[in-house]
């Protein structure tokens, strides 16, 4: 049979890192290309011991179906670790537990955007939210970003010119790919020109809590007045990946049609685990969890960035970040990413190339992506080492 897809679908290609991936099969290949947290982050005991209790004394409630707003005591607890240590929320936000932080851009491109309308984003961006996009016919509209964050000028270019503006998406903390943080004075700025020409912020903030340098800077949503921010949250990277537990904080008006988006969508999140992470913050002390994944973290970032400067100094240059999963590796000689990730996997390690994460899917990258939170020191040392022998052989 010959099928007809819808035109949503048809023109999306495959993610390039969950194809990389694919090459991570083999053990041989030691995988930079992921952006998993580190398994020995995951606090296994404390979780196996509130799972335990769920299933021998409330199996009858864990295990049935949810309301979709989410767990209560989760969502309550959400609110207020947010309100009371990052100043982020008001008494008109409201608190939706999505399953993972991805489902937030989904909703948010559902309740907000037709076809043909536009989305800015930082490029690069994260391809994850940039294929959601794409998949709702989407103008996607790329601004470079510099050291501190997106180009303002040419966003608000792109803001007098471009129609039908919906929202802008940014990763401000930890920026994946590139690992960048927007300064707090372009943070004000954003939202000023957000204002300006009333759109919306969708700001996406996975990492934020993973700092191991430097200052923390306020989130958007802790300056937004108006209810123009979106702000989406996850606890994948500090609990594990595998709950799938994300949310996000926005006006009550927006939790309200994200909800019912949300119920066409999976009717709600996993109750059981959402169960496990309420229990979790209020049996544990989660800060010292997060030092403690911070130290794993920072740890390995320093590995990775003292190898990269003692084997590819002159064939890699890179912007040490202070905090997030990703290094972004710029080729010095101009090697076209795929090219140089074509080799590098053959030889056994994995990188994603840089033009996966471009919101023009026709630019020309030359620059890698490498995730240091997941292979071991050992494996670090050795994947470099693969990477220079990489380097080399595609210079010759």
């Amino acid at each position: 049979m010959e099928y007809t897809f819808a035109n949503r679908i048809g023109s999306l290609k495959p993610s390039a890192i969950r194809e990389i991936l694919k090459v991570t099969q083999d053990p041989r290949v030691i995988s930079f290309a992921a952006g998993n947290p580190a398994p020995d982050a995951f606090p296994v005991e404390e979780m196996s011991a509130i799972a335990a209790d769920l299933f021998a004394n409330r199996s009858a409630y864990a295990l049935q179906y949810g309301v979709t707003e989410g767990y209560e005591p989760l969502r309550e607890l959400t609110a207020a670790r947010l309100r009371g240590k990052y100043q982020t929320g008001t008494d008109s936000d409201r608190i939706l537990i999505t399953t993972g932080g991805q489902q937030v851009m989904d909703l948010t491109t559902k309740c907000f955007t037709n076809e043909g309308d536009t989305v800015i984003c930082e490029s690069p961006s994260f391809i994850g939210s940039l294929n959601g996009f794409r998949s709702y016919g989407l103008n996607l509209v790329g601004i470079p970003t510099e050291s501190d964050g997106m180009d303002l000028n040419k966003l608000e270019a792109a803001l007098k010119t471009e129609k039908n503006v919906r929202f802008i998406y940014v990763i401000p903390t930890f920026q994946n790919p590139t690992g960048r943080v927007m300064s707090l004075e372009k943070r004000k700025a954003l939202l000023e020109l957000a204002r300006k020409y009333d759109v919306l912020i969708l700001e996406d903030n996975p990492y934020f809590e993973l700092r191991y340098a430097g200052e923390y800077v306020p989130t958007i949503k802790s300056m937004d007045t108006e209810g123009r921010v979106i702000y989406a949250g996850s606890y994948s990277k500090v609990l594990s990946p595998g709950i799938r537990l994300g949310f996000v904080c926005a006006n009550e008006q927006v939790i309200s049609k994200l909800t019912v988006a949300k119920q066409v969508s999976d009717v709600h999140t996993n109750l059981f685990f959402q169960m496990i992470a309420a229990e979790y913050l209020e049996k544990y002390d989660l800060d010292a969890h997060i030092e403690k994944v911070r130290k794993i973290y920072s740890d390995k970032l320093d590995c990775m960035a003292d190898a990269l400067h003692r084997y590819c100094d002159g064939y890699l240059s890179f912007e040490k970040p202070q905090g997030g999963l990703f290094l972004w590796c710029d080729i010095v000689d101009g090697t076209r990413d795929m090219d140089f990730c074509k080799v590098s996997g053959p030889k056994g390690v994995a990188a994603v190339p840089g033009c996966s994460f471009s919101v023009d899917e026709s630019e020309i990258c030359s620059a890698i992506r490498l995730n240091y939170s997941l292979p071991t020191f050992e494996q670090i040392e050795r994947g470099v080492q693969l990477l220079a022998e990489t380097a080399r052989e595609v210079r010759k």
